[in-house]
């Protein structure tokens, strides 16, 4: 079976090196390259933030209001409740981004890559407010109740205006980009680094995992699972999805509560690593804009806003109000960014090991970043020595939801491209789940790569279209408000809530 997974990787990682070039274009600034794909997402959620007045920080309590039902009837159009829709969106996010990606952060940009990534979360929050609020917009409810939202319905109306053929060849691409890195990133880095993580706590290279096809075999294992849920649609996956979200959270956050809480003496110097590594860093490749970048980037991984894929989970949501979904939304990146993503970063740095020491020292002499999942699982192992074990069935749970998850949105891109059907939906979970195989047997660094580079692509036309209907999400946010304020939009009856 190696000669298969040899295979795989010399076909997959030339397309993705040649997908990178392009897409990662990055001018020298000051002596510094600049891929300036990363600073289109960070300035288009600086710009919606100044736009809508701070609403990341001045809309919480709404937020919180509409994720508990307060506004949503159980009879409103829609598939899932407001929390259902959170949950799942989440699910799509909170993987091992925040777990392999963070990883991959603080070795090459240091531990001031944290700050960045921060930044970018409270920034991103705003982005998802605007992206989801379009989403649930225009969305089509069809006869048997089932939704179909999310950027492939709003962007063929932002781009009308340049006429029917740029449209749809802008909608086009963007879901050919989306079904890649649903595909790719939502898949099969899950996929790659759960693979790598059993690996870890099984004895490595010289273990039972470590032998010949072992990679291909946990792949079909785990495509297996993933279709037993993604057949039942949206609705399985929310069910799904309101359960495991919370499970994998608690036990990944108390772990590393659990970790830092024995180590508080350190936090301080910790933190103050942060800070001082994000402006004046040690051997970090293009010194304080290098590891902004490197911050920016992997935020954007980690929390895809911006990239559209979010809105597609949350225009399934049961409102009759486009703009509360936005207010849902916006707590995403916070929960994935801010917390998780922050979690993670202080346990490595306050554990500060040998490995990580190495690795970075390895990626200051230009040689590959090792598996994200490895750097944090040898963190948490230094104070926990069984937490390996723990950070595997962690790590299955984050991207197990993150798989299923995924593959709504990739579908819902599947049928963008080649038509709404019942033979279309099953074709397409059967190469979903062919993906899930291929990427475990798959090198870290090529799967990465390419995700990113997907990711990007989806970017740059879903922002150019939020853009362009900037106005219509402030017009439902003036209806909103108002409508609370003058109670034509009442509390519900907790008896007729859209809770379940």
């Amino acid at each position: 079976m190696s000669s298969v997974e040899d295979a795989i990787n010399n076909a997959f990682t030339p397309i993705s090196d040649a997908v990178q070039s392009v897409i990662f274009y990055a001018p020298s600034i000051g002596g510094v390259e600049v891929p300036l794909i990363v600073f289109w997402l960070v300035v288009a959620a600086a710009i919606f933030t100044i736009y809508f007045k701070g609403v990341q920080f001045t809309g919480w309590r709404t937020s919180i209001d509409l994720v508990r039902g307060k506004y949503s009837r159980a009879s409103d159009p829609g598939e899932v409740t407001h929390f259902q829709a959170l949950t799942s969106a989440v699910s799509g996010t909170v993987g091992l981004g925040n777990i392999a990606g963070v990883g991959v952060a603080v070795t090459i940009g240091g531990p001031g890559a944290t700050f960045w990534m921060i930044l970018a979360g409270l920034l991103g929050m705003c982005t998802k407010f605007v992206e989801c609020t379009l989403g649930v917009k225009y969305r089509e409810v069809h006869e048997d109740g089932t939704v179909t939202g999310g950027a492939f319905r709003y962007l063929p109306v932002a781009f009308e205006r340049f006429g029917s053929g740029v449209s749809k060849t802008l909608t086009m691409i963007f879901a050919i980009a989306l079904f890649f890195f649903g595909a790719v990133g939502g898949n099969m880095f899950q996929a790659n680094q759960t693979f790598a993580q059993a690996q870890e706590i099984t004895g490595g290279d010289d273990g039972f995992l470590g032998s010949s096809g072992s990679a291909l075999i946990f792949g079909i294992i785990l495509a297996i699972l993933v279709g037993a849920v993604i057949l039942g649609g949206i609705t399985s996956i929310g069910k799904v999805t309101s359960r495991l979200v919370p499970l994998m959270a608690l036990i990944y956050v108390g772990a590393c509560l659990l970790v830092i809480g024995f180590n508080i003496a350190h936090l301080p110097a910790a933190v103050g690593e942060i800070i001082s590594g994000a402006f004046a860093p040690v051997g970090v490749a293009g010194g304080a804009i290098g590891v902004l970048i490197i911050g920016f980037q992997r935020a954007a991984f980690s929390n895809e806003a911006g990239v559209g894929s979010a809105p597609t989970a949350h225009a399934a949501v049961k409102t009759k109000h486009p703009v509360s979904e936005g207010f849902v939304a916006l707590l995403e990146p916070f929960i994935d960014t801010v917390v998780i993503c922050t979690m993670t970063a202080l346990t490595i740095v306050i554990a500060d090991t040998t490995f990580y020491s190495d690795a970075r020292e390895a990626v200051a002499a230009g040689e590959a970043a090792p598996d994200g999942v490895v750097v944090t699982s040898r963190s948490f192992e230094t104070f926990l020595p069984q937490f390996p074990v723990i950070l595997a069935i962690a790590v299955a749970l984050f991207a197990f939801s993150t798989l299923i998850t995924w593959a709504y949105y990739t579908q819902k891109a599947f049928t963008t491209i080649f038509g709404r059907s019942k033979r279309n939906e099953m074709i397409f979970k059967v190469i979903f789940c062919l993906f899930t195989v291929v990427g475990s047997v798959l090198t870290f660094d090529s799967v990465l790569g390419f995700a990113d580079a997907m990711l990007f692509v989806c970017a740059i036309v879903n922002l150019l279209a939020c853009y362009l209907l900037l106005p219509k999400v402030k017009e439902e946010v003036r209806s909103f408000r108002q409508g609370l304020k003058d109670g034509s939009i009442e509390e519900v009856p907790v008896e007729e809530r859209a809770t379940t």
